[in-house]
């Protein structure tokens, strides 16, 4: 029986509180999570500002060590993962997706130098002609071509394009997991679906298992193949999304869906939001 994808044990995540406060700040409290190996699903963390959602995905990158609890990616705990090849090869089956896009890129690079960087770096290429291949390959995965983004600027792009590329470097290597958070929440609110629809494809098309967060109660009920609410570093709720969203159980997560979830969100599986036209 194979390892799980992703395996995430009662973790625990403080912070001092200073250098005259013996105060502790407690950011994830132990909370647990699952991925399946072979089975690839978009797992949402919901949770409002301060619930520990951004903490617990930067522990499940290895940006951050856990205080308390265990964290294995396929089979191998990340307290365990120690030098250049290593992390290395770490980052090649883990790859994020953050919030902003524009402060993902340097605004004097061109893009496309990210896309090359990432061909040698975490694929493993050398020859020119192979680099441009993968590149064109990732970015074709997420509808651009390098043909269109091949001598532009971070500006020179809308932020829904940046954010594709973003996603498009983060495929170059073939991961098996990306963790995205936030990753529509700087985007002007016309161009959100079309990368929400674009995390669903990955997930069919490549296969690839995605850690959604999010603040968004709505895009998480469109997205999610299951979810696990967060409030003040701990999981108060989780299991299949649709069936915790439709009926929560527990009073927070019922506040949440009072105050947040729209009425207008698509309530047939396979459904999908309607994108307006990106402006380039």
């Amino acid at each position: 029986m194979s390892a799980p994808l992703l395996e995430v044990s009662d973790v625990v995540r403080t912070y001092a509180g200073g250098v005259f406060s013996r105060r502790k700040t407690i950011a994830v409290d132990g909370v647990s999570l699952r991925l399946e190996a072979g089975r690839p699903e978009i797992f949402t963390i919901v949770g409002e500002s301060g619930s520990g959602k951004t903490t617990l995905a930067r522990m499940i990158l290895g940006m951050v060590p856990t205080s308390a609890g265990t964290i294995r990616f396929q089979g191998t705990d990340l307290a365990t993962i120690r030098g250049r090849r290593a992390r290395l090869a770490f980052m090649k089956q883990v790859q994020p997706i953050f919030q902003n896009p524009f402060e993902a890129f340097n605004p004097m690079k061109r893009v496309d130098r990210y896309l090359f960087v990432t061909a040698r770096r975490m694929a493993g290429l050398s020859a020119d002609a192979e680099i441009a291949e993968a590149t064109d390959r990732a970015l074709k995965s997420v509808g651009l071509s390098l043909a269109e983004i091949s001598g532009r600027f971070p500006h020179e792009l809308s932020g829904g394009q940046l954010q594709r590329v973003a996603i498009a470097r983060a495929l170059i290597s073939k991961p098996a997991l990306l963790v995205a958070d936030e990753p529509v929440s700087m985007i002007d609110a016309s161009l959100r679906a079309s990368i929400v629809n674009l995390l669903r494809d990955l997930r069919d098309r490549l296969g690839v298992a995605i850690i959604y967060i999010t603040h968004d109660l709505a895009t998480a009920y469109y997205i999610s193949d299951r979810i696990l609410i967060m409030r003040q570093g701990s999981a108060v709720e989780s299991g299949d999304a649709r069936s915790v969203l439709d009926n929560p159980q527990h009073p927070y997560s019922q506040l949440l869906k009072r105050s947040v979830l729209s009425p207008d969100v698509p309530a047939v599986a396979g459904a999908r939001l309607r994108p307006e036209p990106e402006v380039s």
